[in-house]
């Protein structure tokens, strides 16, 4: 199957939806020029779950508030 195409949206981006070496779906959203905008992050048991993956940030990332966080700290433990 074919990538999934954004660009009804006035986007230059296109979410790719493709199964990892470990049989796993996996979405990643690629800009024309090449560049990976953002992955799933996880793998998917089911081509089906990736999907709805890709919904949701579809569905909530679009007008989505940018928070400016400061780095943890070494001592925190946090990466």
């Amino acid at each position: 199957m074919g990538p999934l195409d954004v660009s009804t949206r006035m986007s230059q981006a296109t979410f790719e939806l493709y199964e990892d070496r470990e049989g796993k779906y996996r979405w990643r959203l690629v800009h024309d020029n090449g560049n990976i905008i953002a992955d799933s992050g996880e793998g998917y048991a089911t081509k089906q779950k990736a999907r709805q993956g890709i919904e949701s940030v579809r569905t909530n990332a679009g007008d989505a508030d940018v928070e400016e966080m400061d780095a943890p700290s070494e001592e925190s433990g946090e990466d």
